[in-house]
């Protein structure tokens, strides 16, 4: 994903945090809003979970169930999924977030503005294609609620990641595309390509590896959920360039529209020598001679002084 992550000359100043930090929670804000108010058209989430299903059945992509089956019955591996599943997403997103910004500032709007378009992406997903996870299907399709079976080792319960209470807040059928693993690569990518110590690129590897393995294992999502949220990034990354270039585009329309009018020029005087001077016959600059004038002016000198030369009598 080059266009995303390529460092880009800044266009003006660097970007201030105090300016940053309200943009992306406001984005969010957004995000989190458009998914709670998008209608859970339930019987129709559930069909497109099962048409999901019976696809990767047929395509012997159902890695779901045997995760899922580990997780639940040790919980030495369940209890720690849940966990990762309940936090990450939260924790590791922000800070790479903040570390790009800090440490590689040249490549920080690009990364902003991948994050941003990818998520409103997902967003988009959720609407036209709401999706029953595999834990909120009729339990002889054989999938287990982890975080149920586990919901009192942590904050969660029956909203999945959501605070224990408030699970009518989040819509639990917005699973097509995961926007865990969606975070997750872009995390890893960044991590791979400004990480400059090998344990850091290694976790630029690892930790989206990992989440996908954690939202199937957890029955959370699909492995198609998770091919969703990596095909999302990657339109996002193609995107990032063509939205930073029409955002640019309309800030220099406001900046021109709310600029104030310049003010009057005064009139600048000439630089001609003796601007404002009259030049008699013969000068071209005043005080300058030409030859001829010069020569003129000699010979009325001589003949002046052959005038003085006559003898008295005679004038």
């Amino acid at each position: 994903m080059p266009h995303a992550i390529a460092a880009t000359p800044s266009s003006g100043h660097r970007p201030r945090w105090w300016t940053e930090l309200p943009l992306i929670a406001v984005v969010y804000g957004l995000y989190s809003m458009g998914r709670l108010l998008v209608h859970e058209n339930i019987p129709a989430a559930v069909d497109n979970g099962l048409a999901i299903l019976r696809l990767e059945k047929a395509l012997h992509l159902n890695a779901e169930h045997p995760l899922n089956r580990l997780l639940t019955a040790h919980p030495s591996l369940g209890i720690p999924a849940d966990f990762a599943y309940a936090s990450l997403h939260y924790l590791v997103t922000p800070a790479v977030l903040v570390w790009i910004f800090r440490r590689r500032s040249a490549a920080y709007r690009a990364a902003r503005t991948w994050l941003m378009t990818s998520t409103l992406l997902g967003l988009a997903g959720f609407t036209l294609m709401p999706t029953c996870p595999p834990r909120l299907l009729d339990a002889h399709h054989g999938f287990v609620d982890t975080m149920a079976q586990y919901s009192s080792y942590g904050w969660w319960g029956a909203g999945a990641s959501a605070p224990r209470g408030l699970s009518g807040m989040t819509n639990q059928y917005a699973a097509m595309p995961s926007l865990h693993v969606g975070w997750a690569v872009w995390c890893g990518v960044l991590m791979w390509r400004h990480g400059r110590h090998p344990l850091v690129r290694a976790a630029g590897v690892a930790y989206p590896l990992m989440t996908v393995l954690v939202v199937m294992g957890t029955a959370n999502h699909y492995f198609l959920d998770a091919v969703a949220g990596t095909a999302v990034m990657t339109v996002g990354a193609l995107l990032t360039r063509p939205f930073m270039r029409l955002a640019d585009r309309v800030k220099d329309r406001v900046r021109t529209a709310s600029a104030p009018a310049p003010a009057p020029v005064a009139p600048v005087r000439s630089p001609i020598v003796g601007d404002g001077c009259k030049t008699s016959a013969g000068e071209r600059i005043p005080g300058q001679r030409t030859a001829s004038a010069d020569s003129s002016d000699t010979r009325a000198r001589s003949v002046a002084e052959a005038g003085d030369d006559t003898p008295a009598a005679a004038r």
